[in-house]
């Protein structure tokens, strides 16, 4: 270095460190990207974080019926009893109501309009806590012929009840992080529910087995103790994400705010429909394990073990379609309505080419998925001829998730809402007719499945063809 050069330096002084932006730049600048930058790396970008969320809450419901299962059969048995009402609030929440969240902010910020946004908020917990008081009150009361009807007897159902009266007591608290999360995804803000999440589960994951087995002055709680781990969990994240958004720090404001009926509108046009969607997708679910469960144990449990591979897509496809979501709105919002028609292709396209790569490789290979299970040939079987068959149409399940969340970014939820409509006729009507009345076999159960893959990937594909859905809101 000459010594011009140093002098220079020395009178300059250290570099001075870049700024921190406010949450009003960082919301800007991601506007910006989703407005004008590349589709395909700003997608990735908001995609990644919301991929890791969804990886985080499934592993921390992995540890915990892992731990669960040291208490015995009744115990695990009492938990499988509470795990699919548990996951209806979970995607009622982050993909139902959370979707009319993020749909309406999105489309606001698109627009420009920042005091609607923030009070979107504020109705957005409004409606989480009203929710919530009805998931509480409505499992308390109803949760002992609601369990006992899904097949829970004795020591069974004691611990069902146990375990889901103390998780449900904080309903309130999951729907309005959840609905939270789904408010900053909508602003762009996909970072810090993923650090809040991935945070909560590291901390979860041995704090659980404390709770359940005891550990120094923390007493044994049993089955309540892994409930309870959950509320700590949620309670945790609530507060973070409180004080979070009271800061003002998101870009995004939570303070109280006159309730209009015009705001709730705007969430639930969209959150009501795909409520019910998730509705019926669990519906769907249950009604098809019934018909394979005619078979008898042995096929019951190879469906569930590889129709399990569909779970392991969800959170990939959730990530991808939150992302798409936001950035349909934003540009709905903003008048944009042919770049938001190009992003809904080029997502659905990407959702088709990750899901149909994972469906070929399980139906070229399907025992390398089922056996990480089991090696019971009675189990093999069955799970191995549903994967030979649904795993070669996985790619319309990814095109019709993709296209529907973004048309429910556009605020268009009629093709969506039919597509899972006809999903749920199809795959469950047909197949228990097949099986009660034409004595059909897991070969048939599986082309139903698929056809209902076809079914629901053809009606979500017609909001693409529709120009009125892409046009500036009214």
């Amino acid at each position: 270095m000459s010594d011009a050069a140093a002098a220079v330096t020395a009178a300059d002084g250290p570099p001075t460190p870049p700024k921190a932006l406010t949450g009003a730049e960082r919301k800007a600048r991601a506007r910006e990207a989703m407005l004008h930058g590349p589709i395909v790396s700003t997608m990735l970008k908001l995609a990644l974080p919301t991929i890791g969320v969804m990886v985080a809450q499934t592993a921390v419901g992995i540890a915990e019926t892992y731990y669960v299962g040291f208490l015995g059969t009744d115990a695990l048995a009492g938990v499988a009893l509470v795990f699919p009402v548990f996951m209806l609030m979970t995607t009622m929440s982050n993909g139902g109501l959370g979707s009319g969240v993020a749909s309406s902010i999105a489309r606001a910020v698109g627009a420009g309009r920042q005091k609607d946004a923030d009070a979107l908020v504020f109705h957005a917990v409004v409606l989480a806590v009203i929710w919530g008081a009805l998931f509480t009150v409505g499992i308390v009361w109803g949760g002992p012929w609601l369990y006992a009807a899904l097949g829970g007897r004795d020591a069974s159902l004691a611990a069902a009840l146990q375990y889901s009266n103390i998780l449900f007591a904080g309903a309130a608290g999951v729907w309005i992080v959840n609905l939270l999360a789904a408010a900053l995804r909508g602003s762009g803000n996909v970072k810090v529910p993923a650090l809040v999440t991935l945070v909560g589960a590291v901390v979860m994951i041995p704090a659980s087995p404390a709770l359940i087995f005891g550990f120094g002055p923390i007493p044994r709680l049993g089955i309540a103790g892994a409930a309870t781990a959950f509320n700590l969990y949620y309670l945790g994240a609530l507060i973070v994400m409180l004080w979070y958004m009271r800061s003002g720090r998101s870009g995004l404001t939570l303070s109280i705010a006159r309730l209009e009926w015009r705001l709730f509108a705007d969430i639930l046009k969209v959150g009501v429909p795909t409520a019910i969607n998730a509705v019926q997708t669990n519906l769907c679910v249950i009604l098809v394990t019934g018909a394979v469960g005619l078979f008898g144990t042995g096929a019951l449990a190879g469906y569930g073990t590889a129709s399990r591979l569909d779970y392991v897509m969800i959170p990939i496809l959730f990530g991808l379609s939150s992302a798409v979501l936001t950035m349909v709105g934003i540009n709905i919002g903003a008048g944009n309505g042919a770049r938001a028609h190009r992003i809904a292709w080029i997502a659905s396209l990407v959702g088709v080419g990750i899901t149909e790569t994972i469906g070929l490789l399980a139906a070229i290979a399907p025992a390398v998925w089922v056996g990480l299970f089991t090696d019971d040939p009675a189990v093999l079987v069955p799970g191995m001829t549903y994967l030979r068959i649904v795993g070669l149409v996985y790619g319309l399940f990814g095109f019709g998730f993709v296209t529907s969340f973004a048309a429910q970014g556009a605020g268009k939820v009629l093709w969506p809402s039919v597509a899972v409509t006809a999903r749920l006729i199809v795959a469950a009507g047909a197949a228990w007719i097949a099986v009660t009345m034409f004595n059909g076999t897991m070969t048939t159960v599986a082309i139903i499945v698929a056809l209902s893959f076809a079914a629901y990937a053809g009606f979500a594909s017609l909001v693409m063809f529709r120009a009125s859905a892409w046009s500036q809101p009214r």
